[in-house]
C-alpha cells in the first residue's frame, strides 16, 4: 500500500510517500479501508520530534481516519462493509490501518466520509474537555481561543449543541467567518479579547474558557473568567507553555484544568464508546458537522501539515488516499 512517512525529524517537509506492507491485522483488531484521514496539530509535533509519544523514523502518523471495514474480529461492534471513523492513534496517513475494536466507530448514514475523519480526535476531546472536565451546563458562556481551526469549531459546536453562549476568539476576518459558521455565537479578534469579552459579558465573565493557544494569551484568559470559572488546558500551538500564579485561582475562585484526553481514555478504552454513545444523537440530527478544510492527496501531505504548522487552518484539514 501507499502511506506516508516521516523519514527525518525536520518538520513537515520531512514526509515522503512510500510503497510499504499492507498492515495485518493481529490481537483481534479492525482492518480499515482509508478514505480520508485527519491531520492534527500533534501530527506536525510528530515531524519534528516533539509530540510526548517519540516513534522513530521512519513511521506513519496520522491518528484519526474515517472508511470501509474490511474484515473485523468476532464480537466487534463493526463488521466487513461497515462505513466507520476510527482513532488508530498512529499510521492513519496510508491505505489501509488496523485499529483497535474500542475506537472504531460506526458513521451515521448523514454523515461523510470527509466529516467522519474530523470526528475522532476533535470531538471526542472536546467532549471529554467540555463534559468531564469542563462540567459545562447549559446556559453557560464558553469562549473558544482557535476557533476556526479544528479543535477550535469542535468545541464552538460541541458546547453550542450542549445548550452554551459561544465567543469565539480568532485571528483574522476569514477566520471569524469560519468560526460563525461553525456555531459562535459571537466573535472577538485575539488582539485585544479581554476587552472585547468584558463587554459582552457585562463584565461578569465566561464560565469556561477552552484553550488550545497557551502562550501570552493566558493570564488574560484567565481574567475573563467569572467566579468559579474553568479554564481548560488543551494544548499550546502558540510554542510557549504558559504559567500559573496561584494567588490568582485563590482569589477569584477559579480552576485550571488540564485535559489529557488520551492519558484518561488509554487505561479505560470503554470510555470511548461511551463518548461516540453521546456524539452519535447530535451527529445524527445534524447538530455536530464539521468543517472541513483543505483537503489533499496523499503526496501532498506535506502541505497538508504545513497549512497548520503555519496557522493557515479554516476547517478540518484532510488527507485522502482514495
Amino acid at each position: 500500500m501507499r502511506a506516508v512517512q516521516v523519514v527525518r525529524l525536520e518538520g513537515p517537509s520531512a514526509v515522503e510517500v512510500a510503497e510499504v506492507a499492507d498492515p495485518v491485522p493481529t490481537d483481534g483488531q479492525v482492518l480499515v479501508e482509508v478514505h480520508a484521514a485527519g491531520v492534527t496539530y500533534p501530527d506536525v509535533l510528530l515531524t519534528r520530534g516533539r509530540y510526548q509519544l517519540k516513534p522513530e523514523p521512519p513511521f506513519i502518523p496520522g491518528s484519526e481516519v474515517a472508511g470501509v471495514v474490511l474484515s473485523a474480529p468476532e464480537g466487534a461492534a463493526v463488521r466487513a462493509g461497515d462505513r466507520v471513523a476510527a482513532f488508530p492513534g498512529f499510521g492513519g496517513f496510508a491505505e489501509l490501518v488496523t485499529v483497535d475494536p474500542a475506537a472504531v466507530f460506526a458513521l451515521p448514514e448523514r454523515v461523510s466520509m470527509a466529516a467522519g475523519a474530523a470526528l475522532p480526535m476533535n470531538y471526542l476531546t472536546m467532549h471529554f474537555a467540555l463534559t468531564r472536565r469542563g462540567r459545562l451546563r447549559p446556559g453557560e458562556t464558553v469562549l473558544v481561543h482557535g476557533a476556526a481551526g479544528g479543535i477550535g469549531t469542535a468545541a464552538v459546536q460541541l458546547a453550542s449543541a450542549l445548550g452554551a453562549r459561544v465567543i469565539g476568539v480568532v485571528s483574522s476576518d476569514a477566520k471569524a467567518e469560519a468560526a460563525r459558521a461553525a456555531g459562535a455565537h459571537e466573535v472577538v479578534p485575539a488582539e485585544g479579547f479581554r476587552a472585547a469579552v468584558a463587554e459582552l459579558t457585562r463584565g461578569r465573565g465566561v464560565d469556561v474558557v477552552v484553550d488550545p493557544v497557551g502562550g501570552d494569551r493566558f493570564t488574560d484568559s484567565l481574567r475573563s473568567l467569572a467566579t468559579e470559572g474553568r479554564m481548560l488546558v488543551i494544548g499550546f500551538t502558540a510554542g510557549e507553555i504558559p504559567t500559573v500564579k496561584v494567588n490568582r485561582l485563590l482569589l477569584n475562585n477559579i480552576d485550571v484544568v488540564g485535559v489529557g484526553w488520551g492519558a484518561f481514555f488509554l487505561p479505560r478504552t470503554g470510555y470511548l464508546q461511551e463518548q461516540w454513545a453521546d456524539l452519535e444523537p447530535l451527529l445524527t440530527a445534524g447538530r455536530l458537522d464539521p468543517p472541513l478544510g483543505g483537503s489533499y492527496p496523499l503526496a501532498e501531505a506535506a502541505a497538508a501539515l504545513a497549512e497548520l504548522d503555519e496557522r493557515r487552518a479554516t476547517g478540518k484539514v484532510l488527507l485522502t488516499p482514495r
